[in-house]
């Protein structure tokens, strides 16, 4: 953790591994969301992933997923990924330090672009569903 006193900022520490799989059970009830597992898996994970079911996208979109780190801190990246044949489509959601934008920012699709602020939340349940909300809007748009 970063020291208060010195002005430094907290480090995101380890993963929360409690937290990662309540979002993965959570994320499961989901009409979006065909399966979820740790990665690389559930004795070492390093994040969540979460399969979105392939039918409720255009016929140009093979798969999608979400990436989850959560962090003891409450920091975060949920990174959104959406694959065609020709295209990678993506944006990310991030909460930690940085020295060039809010410590809640979001990173813009097409290509998870420059950061620019989010008030998407903090808390793991607003977060998730918050993130599931927007891919729903993004599968109507498309």
């Amino acid at each position: 953790m970063g020291d208060d006193a010195t002005g430094e900022p907290p480090t995101t520490g380890r993963l929360d591994q409690s937290t990662m799989q309540m979002i993965g059970r959570r994320a499961q009830s989901h009409r979006l969301v065909e399966s979820w597992e740790f990665v690389p898996d559930e004795l070492s994970p390093r994040s969540v992933e979460i399969s979105l079911h392939p039918t409720l996208y255009p016929q140009s979109v093979t798969t999608a997923r979400i990436q989850i780190h959560w962090f003891v801190t409450g920091d975060y990246y949920v990174h959104y990924i959406e694959y065609s044949e020709e295209t990678q489509y993506q944006c990310r959601w991030d909460r930690h330090p940085k020295t060039n934008a809010p410590r809640t920012h979001f990173h813009p699709p097409p290509d998870a672009g420059e950061a620019v602020d989010s008030h998407i939340g903090t808390h793991p349940l607003a977060v998730l569903f918050a993130v599931l909300d927007w891919i729903s809007e993004r599968i109507e748009q498309l």
